[in-house]
């Protein structure tokens, strides 16, 4: 047989093999979320779950000062309890993300909002105006104390 009619036989075709751990990981990682779905929602530890009962609760009016601060005032009494200077940073981005709800709805800042301690050792400052609520303790220990310190204040 010569170069050239060796050239033109047909070869034997290779099979393409993909290989099936990658085809076995994928299955993994759908049955673990499946499965993770599933325990969430039995066991009722989702983001829809029912909050703790509260402990304290306080009505807070936060109202914007001629120089800049932040007057915190009790929602029943209309006494003072603290006036913010400075950046106060968490405190006003909290407050920012429930206030913009409020005027998209039409809603003044002269209604209280509630700040709840609750059982589970969380802080919780819910808007009943509009419903909305921010869980504090989402945000770390040291932001949820800068509101938690308003549940024990007396009026100045």
């Amino acid at each position: 047989m010569s170069g050239f009619q060796a050239a033109t036989l047909p070869r034997k075709a290779t099979q393409d093999h993909f290989p099936q751990w990658v085809l076995y990981c994928a299955a993994g990682i759908i049955a673990f979320s499946l499965i993770s779905v599933g325990l969430v929602r039995i066991t009722g530890n989702g983001p829809d779950q029912k909050a703790a009962a509260p402990t304290v609760q306080r009505s807070l009016v936060f109202q914007d000062h001629h120089d800049g601060g932040v007057r915190v005032e009790d929602g029943v009494t209309g006494k003072t309890l603290a006036v913010l200077h400075g950046e106060q940073g968490f405190v006003r981005g909290a407050l920012r993300a429930l206030t913009r709800e409020r005027y998209s709805r039409g809603i003044g800042s002269d209604f209280p909002f509630d700040l709840i301690a609750r059982v589970d050792g969380r802080v919780t400052l819910f808007d009943p105006s509009t419903g909305q609520r921010v869980d504090l303790e989402s945000f770390g220990p040291t932001n949820a104390a800068e509101f938690s310190r308003f549940l024990a204040m007396q009026p100045e």
